[in-house]
């Protein structure tokens, strides 16, 4: 906390909003990824950095995506990644509290998973 004093709440923007911000001050580059149905995703572009506009419950990566980066806060009710025609083999915890944010590093079938706020 930088001034346990006088402390500025965060009321104008939502978390997603401020954590794309803080990515952006980093020289993290991602793009916004929309949900097709609620907390359901889909990419299907190879390389890409993304941050998803909400909370997700499934994301499933396209076939013929080899590589990606995935910020992300999991929903309460989070089921996981998945890969279109492959086995998927994740590294890392999740705990689906709502609010923390992680990383989900593909290389190829290899889904790493990494904790960024707590």
């Amino acid at each position: 906390m930088i001034n346990n004093d006088r402390i500025v709440p965060t009321q104008k923007i939502d978390l997603l909003s401020l954590w794309a911000g803080v990515l952006a001050i980093g020289n993290i580059s991602a793009t916004k990824l929309d949900a097709s149905a609620i907390g359901t995703f889909e990419q299907t572009t190879n390389s890409a950095t993304v941050i998803c506009s909400e909370p997700v419950k499934s994301f499933n990566f396209g076939s013929s995506v080899t590589g990606a980066t995935v910020y992300f806060i999991p929903a309460v009710d989070y089921a996981g990644f998945t890969k279109t025609s492959a086995s998927l083999t994740v590294t890392g915890d999740v705990v689906a509290d709502g609010v923390t944010l992680y990383s989900a590093s593909l290389s190829t079938n290899a889904l790493t998973i990494t904790k960024i706020s707590g």
